[in-house]
């Protein structure tokens, strides 16, 4: 038995609580038994659900640019700043990792806050659990319980972690710790790889849990006079509904 079973076994008595939901709830199949466990309802008859369905073909056009201002960038600037993952996957970065690889790499960069099974700690958030939870009052919307997309996983935890360093790892390292909490949720195996066809292509319990809005793409005109278009501006907001004038924090003046 592996260290990483082992350390699930110390958990007994919450896996077998799970266990008995799935067993009390069983369906056609325990993968059909978890999605009911974790389904809030029925979307509405018509409603776009799933990210991983094609958005229809944008029509809006980007803004011509103003002559002597800046320059287009370039195709190395671009790279850096292009590192989000939709949710069926797409652009997802080559790289693989299980579970296995995974735990020693979320203990070091993820258990300080997050707890060795994914429990959360004081006022951080748990990666784990919430099955069954979004249908009541006191809904725990975790990693298994709630997010929609398992690329989303990924792209989260390489944009913004570890927290004091994010996308300070590798993407093995990164497709690793995504496999960690994904077996964590009971998803996944701890020896399945996890890249970017196997993240695309495992169904979350949640997955069609949303409704998605369905906002018109609209056109953005760059302007340098005239910009209001005789539409009047007023202010919204005080500061000094905020800051008491003569605090000494921040400004008594109208922002």
């Amino acid at each position: 038995m592996s260290r990483l079973m082992r350390k699930v076994a110390g958990c007994a008595a919450a896996i077998m609580l799970v266990a008995g939901l799935v067993q009390a709830q069983q369906a056609s199949s325990p993968s059909a038994a978890i999605a009911d466990l974790y389904r809030p309802f029925a979307a509405p008859a018509g409603e776009r659900t799933r990210a991983d369905i094609a958005w229809p073909a944008a029509t809006a056009t980007l803004p011509s640019p103003i002559p002597g201002i800046g320059r287009a960038a370039t195709s190395t600037e671009i790279a850096g700043w292009d590192i989000a993952v939709r949710g069926d996957g797409h652009n997802l970065p080559p790289g693989s990792g299980t579970a296995k690889e995974g735990e020693e790499l979320y203990v070091t960069h993820c258990a300080a806050c997050h707890g060795d099974f994914g429990e959360g700690l004081e006022r951080w958030p748990a990666l784990m659990g919430g099955r069954g939870s979004l249908r009541s009052d006191q809904p725990r919307r975790t990693v298994g319980s709630f997010w929609q997309h398992a690329p989303s996983v990924f792209d989260y935890i390489r944009r913004a972690m570890p927290y004091a360093a994010p996308q300070s790892l590798s993407n093995d390292e990164y497709y690793a710790i995504t496999a960690y909490v994904l077996f964590l949720n009971e998803l996944i195996a701890e020896d399945d790889k996890m890249d970017a066809a196997s993240l695309g292509n495992l169904a979350m319990p949640n997955r069609d849990g949303f409704v998605l809005e369905g906002r018109p793409d609209t056109e953005d005109t760059a302007c340098m006079s005239t910009c209001r278009q005789g539409r009047p501006v007023s202010v919204t907001m005080d500061s000094r509904r905020f800051v008491e004038p003569g605090s000494g924090s921040g400004t008594d003046k109208p922002e």
